[in-house]
């Protein structure tokens, strides 16, 4: 029981470590792909997410797999965890939380999973974010970037494939984003690879 809440701590004290910097990157994300809208006079291409969210896998594969590495030097497992954290958990981040809060606040969201619709480019990203981390073992610079990609992943879900808009929307994907990045984000890069070390969560010092 005492081992469980010093874990449940733990991931309060990350949540609250990496809040700051995922709210700036958020409203920073949403003010920019406002200005794009209204100065190019244009719709969100579908294509700018199913560019984004493999930059997401990719760069979360280059965490999970870095850290764990850095633990414990096992090729093997540290590709597996790299690859199972980054689909799992990046596909909920990017694609699962934006729709369910979508879905809640009724802006009639359709359903996109790249997972099962681009498996190839997908698995292929995992694997060479995977790589890049085992060999580089960098945590810090690919973190920052996994967030920033992520937050961007989020967004651009909202917008390709919501069929709600009205000037609220963006304050909606405020929060729905704010969520869908902090939580698995956290998970992925910090949580999942220390919990399969069995090890207690080193501060990673990101931000």
């Amino acid at each position: 029981m005492k081992k469980k809440n010093n874990k449940i701590k733990e991931l309060i004290h990350e949540l609250k470590h990496h809040l700051p910097f995922t709210a700036i990157a958020t409203i920073l994300a949403i003010i920019l792909v406002i200005l794009i809208i209204y100065l190019s006079n244009s719709n969100v291409s579908e294509e700018l997410f199913n560019i984004l969210h493999p930059l997401h896998i990719l760069a979360s594969a280059i965490v999970t797999a870095g850290i764990f590495y850095r633990y414990k030097q096992n090729f093997f497992q540290a590709l597996l965890v790299g690859m199972l954290g980054s689909i799992i958990i990046g596909s909920i981040s990017d694609v699962i939380f934006p729709y369910l809060g979508a879905v809640i606040f009724q802006l009639k969201p359709e359903f996109h999973l790249p997972i099962i619709e681009k498996p190839i480019l997908i698995l292929s990203s995992v694997i060479l974010g995977s790589l890049i981390g085992i060999t580089t073992k960098v945590t810090k610079l690919p973190h920052l970037l996994h967030v920033f990609i992520s937050v961007f992943a989020s967004l651009f879900y909202l917008l390709t494939f919501s069929s709600v808009f009205s000037w609220i929307f963006f304050l909606l994907a405020f929060i729905i984003v704010l969520i869908s990045v902090i939580i698995p984000c956290c998970v992925s890069d910090i949580i999942f690879p220390f919990f399969f070390l069995g090890k207690k969560i080193k501060h990673c010092n990101c931000h």
